[in-house]
């Protein structure tokens, strides 16, 4: 134990570590908070799942959308300036939305500010990764599983505190703290001192999509996606099997399990010292994930269901860990961040889709066995796409961390 917490203690002691684990934390709060607030306050004001799932939907594909081209700028210009002027928009932009719900009947209108608000949603995640990549080799990857693992938190963390806010008070409630908590996270990043140190690369000229093009990206963009898709489902399926057993209130404890499964192997995999090339490992990783989901959907009970979501669980965090390393070594050295936001964009757009589609596949006849089937299926696409011949890149290797 002692040199695991030592692994740990070295990526904690590193320069404006404590600031980007903690404001990364607070700053991807909202991306967690905000599209269930929303969706939660828009059912409240029209009575409608339908008006509520599809301003819900907007906010996060707008925020996708929005994400590469705000990450490719922050390349040229510095993310710093990116990250200020949302802290203040954001903040504007959800006291404009939650005031167009509340005010209004429109649901055009309320698209509207919904797309406004995922539009402008800080850089958070694509702009502390990119961070992490220019940490020493030696102790990236553990950084990368620090940094996976605190993702994991946030969607344990966000959706409980935006019931919490709603039981107490209202959606609103979540919402305006999801502002707060933007501009805390958001100005501790952009005044940090690796912000400051960190000097923009002289741009290549490239066109739109040329990162994405770049010898093994599409390879993790399109095995993520077809893993986010099947997450996605697994978000859906996992409420739904709750409610027909009976217990709705557990479907916040079941998948909370899953994320707390994640969190504990993202922490093992963390401290590991694996001589193994990263995309053997991607692929190992995307297996035991997909080997999780498989017995999912022949289980009846939520007490089994919990304890495989929470075993499945502990391959995800290494394998987004993985996949971060991979996209580090990939990326050129003048688009790292926008890079780091495709993760996210296939991250949001991907789970939104796998989302609609499990939640059709619950309303047919194949119900939430059909939708777990579809989420271990999506999963096994991805470990395909892994092993479809192509253009590859050099093979790096998980390193061994410096000791403390």
């Amino acid at each position: 134990m002692s040199s695991v917490m030592r692994q740990y203690l070295t990526v904690w002691r590193l320069p404006s570590a404590p600031v980007l684990l903690v404001a990364g934390f607070a700053g991807r709060l909202p991306s967690a908070m905000v599209p269930l607030a929303l969706l939660l306050l828009v059912q409240q004001q029209t009575g409608s799942y339908a008006v509520a799932g599809l301003a819900s939907a907007t906010y996060g594909i707008a925020m996708a959308v929005m994400a590469p081209v705000l990450g490719r700028l922050a390349d040229r210009r510095g993310a710093r300036v990116i990250l200020l002027s949302q802290a203040v928009a954001y903040p504007l932009l959800l006291v404009v939305l939650a005031s167009t719900v509340l005010t209004t009947t429109s649901v055009p209108l309320m698209v509207v500010a919904s797309a406004a608000a995922g539009m402008s949603t800080p850089l958070v995640s694509g702009t502390v990764r990119a961070l992490w990549s220019r940490v020493d080799p030696r102790v990236r990857p553990t950084a990368y599983a620090l940094d996976a693992t605190t993702t994991e938190l946030v969607f344990v963390a966000g959706p409980t505190t935006v019931a919490a806010l709603t039981l107490l008070a209202s959606p609103v409630a979540a919402i305006a703290l999801a502002g707060v908590l933007t501009v805390v996270g958001t100005l501790g990043i952009a005044f940090s001192g690796a912000m400051r140190a960190w000097q923009p690369a002289v741009p290549v000229q490239r066109s739109l999509f040329s990162t994405v093009r770049v010898p093994g990206m599409p390879r993790v963009l399109v095995s993520g996606t077809a893993l986010m898709l099947g997450f996605g489902a697994i978000e859906v399926a996992v409420p739904a099997f709750a409610d027909a057993a009976g217990s709705p209130g557990l479907s916040g404890v079941l998948l909370a399990t899953w994320s707390l499964g994640s969190v504990a192997g993202g922490l093992w995999f963390g401290a590991r010292v694996l001589s193994v090339s990263l995309p053997r490992l991607y692929r190992w990783g995307l297996l035991g994930t997909t080997i999780g989901m498989v017995p999912l959907a022949a289980v009846s009970s939520p007490l089994v269901l919990g304890a495989l979501l929470f075993l499945g669980g502990t391959a995800i965090a290494p394998t987004l860990t993985v996949q971060n390393s991979l996209v580090g070594s990939i990326a050129p050295a003048d688009a790292t961040t926008e890079a780091f936001t495709w993760l996210s964009t296939i991250a949001f757009g991907a789970s939104a889709v796998g989302a609609a589609v499990g939640g059709a596949i619950v309303e047919t006849s194949y119900g939430v066995g059909g939708a777990l089937v579809m989420a271990a299926t999506a999963a096994a696409l991805a470990v395909a796409v892994t092993l479809l011949p192509g253009r590859r890149v050099p093979a790096p290797v998980v390193r061994e961390p410096v000791a403390a």
